[in-house]
């Protein structure tokens, strides 16, 4: 089994040219869709400016959160500032869900009250581009920066603009029904269904970020991995180990475990020991704090 491939976790530039990069296209694209919706009079577009809208907001909170997260650590705040980064993703997904009712809302209006779209060849051009930027932003700057930099922030980023794309294409492939049909309920109907989509995704960032928040373990194969890497001491250097915990903040890990010793070892000798294994879990894990505590043999018997 091998350790996570996080190569950059200390890269901030990384993260704020990515986050920069998503504010740009986002606030472009809220321009063009606005315009095409008043002039078509089509709410999915509409709705899907307002659902760039949110993503502006969400990229200006996720450019804000990678900077407060570098912030060392102070006196106020021990552990570091890593965890803003998860703080942010639970806004961006509130942000999504909030959009998705505004979403629904302006679509039942125009079911009670009937709608009427113009141009729709211009609405389905702009849509398709949304969908094709959006695409390109997410996936090939906002989700390689946050696997080299494991940054949840801007993983939720990413996650709100690969959302865009789908919901741009439902948007287009109602208006092409529109188009082909006449029948003009189709742009409302499907722009509650893109709400649908959008409200699963937002409850998936915040569910994601708030277990981090919560201090939810790590995962069972980083667990394992740290697991058999102390385990290798065994006989050596160590009896055995136990109360091995862990938790995340942003991209930062922590871990700690009590280790047993035989009664006979030294407190340097002990302490050595305790400073190896935790260079160890620090070379094995990216941005990893671990905390070893020691146990003579004699006063716990029982370890794993």
């Amino acid at each position: 089994m091998n350790a996570p491939a996080v190569s950059d976790v200390h890269n901030h530039a990384l993260k704020a040219r990515a986050a920069w990069i998503s504010i740009a296209s986002n606030a472009t694209l809220i321009v063009f869709k606005l315009i095409v919706g008043v002039i078509s009079g089509s709410i999915g577009i509409i709705s899907e400016a307002l659902h760039s809208g949110s993503d502006l907001v969400a990229s200006i909170i996720a450019l804000v959160s990678v900077r407060a997260a570098a912030k060392p650590a102070d006196p106020s705040h021990r552990y570091g500032h890593e965890k803003v980064e998860n703080i942010s993703g639970v806004i961006e997904g509130l942000l999504i869900i909030v959009a998705a009712i505004v979403i629904v809302y302006e679509a039942a209006q125009k079911i009670v009250h009937g709608p009427h779209i113009e141009h729709i060849e211009l609405g389905v051009g702009v849509m398709l581009v949304s969908a094709g930027a959006n695409l390109l932003v997410s996936r090939k700057f906002l989700s390689p920066a946050a696997r080299r930099t494991d940054s949840a922030a801007l993983e939720a980023d990413a996650a709100h603009l690969l959302t865009d794309v789908y919901t741009s294409a439902g948007i287009a492939t109602g208006l092409v029904l529109v188009r082909i049909t006449g029948w003009e309920y189709f742009d409302p109907i499907l722009a509650i269904a893109v709400a649908m989509l959008i409200v699963w995704t937002g409850w998936r960032l915040v569910s994601r970020s708030a277990r981090v928040l919560l201090d939810e373990a790590l995962p069972d194969d980083e667990l394992e991995l740290i697991g058999e890497k102390v385990a290798e001491h065994r006989g050596e250097l160590i009896i055995g180990f136990h109360r091995l915990r862990s938790r995340k903040a942003g991209s930062k890990r922590l871990i700690d475990l009590h280790i047993t010793v035989p009664d006979d070892m030294t407190v340097a000798e002990a302490h050595a020991v305790a400073e190896h294994i935790m260079a160890d879990i620090a070379e094995l894990l990216p941005n990893s704090e671990a905390l070893v505590h020691v146990e003579p043999r004699s006063h716990d018997p029982e370890s794993d």
